[in-house]
């Protein structure tokens, strides 16, 4: 499919590949890993022909499609949503106005004999045909399912893009290639700007793709639950395993030890050999077995073991300091943009060593209420730091805030105060700035090294309160590690929004869900959350629970338990628990409709997916949108009775305390 020949690239000493060989087949799924810096978008850009190898080539088959998605993009405001989106269909859309210039063209004419008004037919016919055959009956359905599957409601699709922030601009370039449908996608850190209902979108998406794809990416289950094969890049070399990132990592460990055992037999061998032949060199009646064994050695096929690069971060945050009980607390918190209200009468607190995580859809306010907590912004309520509270922050963009024509050693001599300044060099050294890497200038820093960088700054003064806005954007799977073991080692209060299942499982044990402009509190891990919600693949986040009004039989009264007659309060019981029955008859018989319509839905998608390569039926569209309604307002009715039950069950906890 495509060939990657011989592929070497070197800047001026500096060889970033070297003699590289590898093939992409159909519908490979290929996670190309390795450490930031290593050349892994560098490869994506020769692969897509943006940059040319030293030497090497890259063949392709003729009429081979690519679609590419960076890291950072140049965005073009001129339309709406979807209109920009539509560009995708820009053949299409040339073949529909050609369609009624020709129909206008034919309406005006009634010469309907002649051969200008027959060979006006002829090329509506033939026009008609090839939008039938690109499929232009159903790309308004599929563009509308896409930005849904990535996070845009449908309020959103006549918006500017320019009223967008660049992650969600991010999401349009990302819809355009996968409506392309290319050959072959190539994603450079795809679930960055994405929530964690969209990267489960994206990965259903992935997994049925017809084409073949290279995917780099940091977020490990993403990557488990797509690739089926991953290719490292290190020291300029590549290593290739048939296998998802998880089994790779166990499979190249396995391969390492088998390597150093067999060199060490070998180096043994090697070593009895020489000192054969040094003992019986002179000896005449040895001489032929000496010459076999120098033979022996000569056609030896020397072991290599593979080199590990074992630079990595070394990450430690100063001793914290002592702070109040409450670190921070918000009373009736709100915020609007415009007419848009973002949060409305929120209440919270975060006490002393917390590990605290904000999770929940893009544009729900999870980096607004962490500006709010910095004062970055005008809010509504108050909020209120504790004693002795310092803070340290790390914002979404911080790694695009650095002044570009700085370098690595300026950007933080800069900032550094008093004793600390006397460690500058030291301080990168640990996040891998070390000899003439200081010198470098920000601009020409990789997405990784740029987070690194601003990870530094926050190591410049003690802090007892570090809120960190998607920290792990670009850092490499290592370093992300070595970030968790930090923060857990920390002995501060830590805010966390992140949409990195991985990072987030056993550093943080409470969690806030933004939901409809409010947050709803979880005690326990992300994972936990995840089951109690309900939602492997977090569809329901995007539904709003219903908020429940109380039966008024059951909270109107204002009579206490004690103050009722037996007789009264065993009515009362009974009463409670023939509803505490229908109500979960009501959440069973919910549970097993949506295990229905979810069945339902696979068996159209699976379909769609079938017919991905010919024009597929609008019909099908249709009834997965219908399908898709459908589960919605049985998810809605399944928050309903859920809550109600619990209600019920507490109020029966509570007649029996």
């Amino acid at each position: 499919m495509i060939s990657v020949n011989h592929l070497t690239l070197d800047f001026g000493t500096f060889v970033l590949f070297e003699d590289v060989s590898f093939l992409i087949n159909p519908r490979d799924r290929i996670g190309l890993v390795g450490k930031n810096g290593a050349g892994k978008t560098t490869l994506l850009k020769v692969i897509y022909g943006l940059q040319e190898p030293t030497s090497g080539e890259i063949t392709k088959p003729k009429d081979f499609t690519i679609g590419y998605l960076p890291q950072v993009m140049k965005h073009n405001d001129r339309y709406s949503v979807v209109e920009e989106t539509e560009q995708a269909f820009w053949e299409l859309k040339e073949l529909e106005r050609e369609i009624d210039r020709l129909n206008q063209a034919i309406h005006q004419r009634d010469d309907y004999h002649s051969d200008e008004y027959m060979g006006l037919i002829e090329r509506l016919t033939e026009a008609t045909e090839r939008f039938n055959m690109f499929g232009g009956q159903d790309y308004k359905s599929r563009i509308e399912v896409t930005l849904k599957g990535l996070g845009f409601r449908p309020g959103d699709f006549s918006r500017s893009t320019s009223e967008f922030s660049g992650g969600w601009r991010m999401r349009i370039e990302l819809a355009k290639i996968l409506l392309r449908k290319p050959d072959l996608l190539l994603l450079d850190e795809p679930t960055n700007h994405l929530d964690i209902e969209s990267i489960t979108w994206l990965e259903e998406f992935l997994r049925s793709y017809s084409g073949a794809l290279v995917l780099i990416s940091h977020d490990k289950a993403f990557l488990d639950n797509v690739t089926t094969r991953t290719i490292e890049i290190s020291l300029g070399k590549i290593y290739d395993y048939k296998a998802p990132y998880s089994r790779f990592v166990e499979l190249r460990k396995e391969r390492r030890e088998q390597q150093l055992a067999a060199y060490r037999n070998q180096q043994k061998m090697i070593e009895d050999t020489e000192q054969f032949i040094e003992r019986f060199r002179y000896k005449a009646t040895k001489a032929v077995q000496v010459q076999s064994r120098i033979k022996q050695l000569e056609k030896l096929d020397r072991i290599e073991v593979d080199e590990i690069d074992e630079s990595k971060l070394n990450i430690k945050f100063p001793p914290a300091p002592h702070s109040g009980k409450i670190v921070v607390e918000g009373k009736h918190i709100g915020k609007s943009y415009g007419t848009l209200k973002v949060l409305e009468d929120i209440d919270f607190i975060i006490g002393r060593g917390e590990k605290v995580a904000f999770v929940g859809r893009n544009g729900e306010g999870k980096t607004t209420l962490a500006r709010i907590i910095m004062q970055e912004i005008e809010y509504q309520g108050a909020i209120r730091i504790g004693h002795q509270v310092k803070i340290g922050y790390y914002a979404q963009n911080q790694a695009e805030r650095l002044k570009e024509n700085l370098t690595v050693l300026e950007t933080v001599d800069n900032v550094a105060t008093g004793d600390v300044r006397t460690r500058v060099r030291d301080l990168l050294g640990a996040f891998m700035f070390s000899g003439e890497e200081v010198d470098k200038k920000v601009s020409v820093l990789s997405g990784g090294e740029r987070t690194r960088l601003a990870m530094v700054l926050l190591l410049l003064e003690p802090v007892n309160f570090l809120i960190l806005d998607e920290p792990t954007n670009h850092l490499d799977m290592r370093s992300k590690d070595i970030l968790k073991q930090a923060l857990n080692d920390f002995e501060g209060t830590v805010l966390v929004v992140s949409h990195d299942r991985e990072f987030l499982d056993g550093l943080v044990t409470r969690i806030f869900e933004f939901s409809d402009r409010k947050i709803k509190e979880h005690i326990g891990g992300i994972y936990e959350f995840l089951e109690k919600k309900r939602m492997d693949n977090l569809q329901e986040l995007e539904k709003q629970p219903s908020r429940i009004k109380a039966n008024k039989n059951l909270s109107g009264s204002a009579m206490t338990r004690e103050n009722k007659s037996g007789k009264a309060a065993f009515a009362e019981r009974k009463e409670l628990n023939k509803s505490i029955k229908k109500a979960e008859n009501e959440v069973n018989a919910l549970e097993k409709a949506i295990t229905q319509i979810e069945a339902e839905m696979d068996r159209v998608l699976a379909k769609m997916n079938r017919d991905s390569e010919n024009a597929i039926d609008t019909s099908l569209f249709e009834e997965f949108v219908e399908l898709q309604d459908k589960m919605e307002k049985k998810m809605n009715q399944w928050e309903s009775a859920h809550a109600e039950l619990e209600q019920l069950e507490k109020k029966r906890s509570e007649m029996d305390a």
